[in-house]
């Protein structure tokens, strides 16, 4: 089995070298790249499991680059960001980062965040691959095969919107809190904020009802969200 490539995107050289050093000790191969033109490349030629993307990069910025890549794929994205600043976090969240890091950071924090991502999101042993299809209303989940449809049609959703769909579903009815959500979506090791949720959620409903789905997403002020049938 060839090794899992993790493609880093910084403009600083010795962040680049102390990550590639602890990520390779780990059995990763890494690749790099200094700017968002270069990113770009890299990830068409490499094809990485996974993406650490720094926001302030030359040429294209890391925004733009994560835009551009999920226009066509789902790769995870670990952004990561100089300031301490909940507007970055979140419009990288909204952009379809997977998780972000604030710099400095300490590496071995994020070897255990890329493995914590990759957990999640991709490789055979997904836990979701064991679980069963759901048929509510007119909407299709199946787990294994990563896909869901509406009257049979498919609906693209990134990797953490068809998490938090699936969870949904299973649980069709019940109200969730943000706080569940993100555990039972992110994961306990998931550093995010409640607010993750609202993006997704969000995103989910704009991708249902351009679907013409008979399901939606209720909100419950105060509490969290619950899947309806309507």
């Amino acid at each position: 089995m060839s090794p899992t490539t993790v493609l880093l995107v910084d403009d600083e050289a010795n962040i680049i070298e102390l990550a590639r050093m602890y990520l390779e000790q780990d059995g990763y191969r890494v690749v790099d790249a200094a700017d968002g033109e270069l990113a770009l490349a890299r990830i068409e030629a490499e094809q990485p499991d996974l993406i650490v993307l720094d926001l302030m990069l030359p040429r294209i910025d890391g925004w733009e680059v994560c835009k551009r890549v999920r226009a066509h794929s789902d790769v995870p994205i670990l952004m990561l960001t100089a300031r301490d600043d909940d507007i970055d976090k979140i419009v990288g969240l909204e952009l379809g980062a997977d998780d972000y890091m604030t710099k400095p950071f300490n590496p071995r924090e994020l070897v255990a965040r890329i493995k914590a991502i990759l957990r999640r999101t991709g490789g055979p042993a997904r836990e979701s691959d064991t679980r069963h299809v759901i048929s509510i209303g007119n909407a299709r989940i199946d787990p294994a095969r990563r896909t869901m449809t509406i009257d049979n049609q498919p609906v693209r959703l990134r990797a953490k919107e068809f998490d938090l769909m699936y969870i949904l579903m299973e649980h069709q009815g019940l109200v969730l809190s943000r706080e569940q959500l993100l555990s039972l979506v992110w994961g306990f090791d998931f550093y995010g904020q409640t607010r993750t949720v609202d993006v997704h959620v969000a995103h989910v409903r704009a991708r249902l009802e351009q679907a013409g789905s008979t399901l939606s997403i209720e909100t419950v002020w105060g509490v969290g969200y619950k899947l309806v049938v309507d």
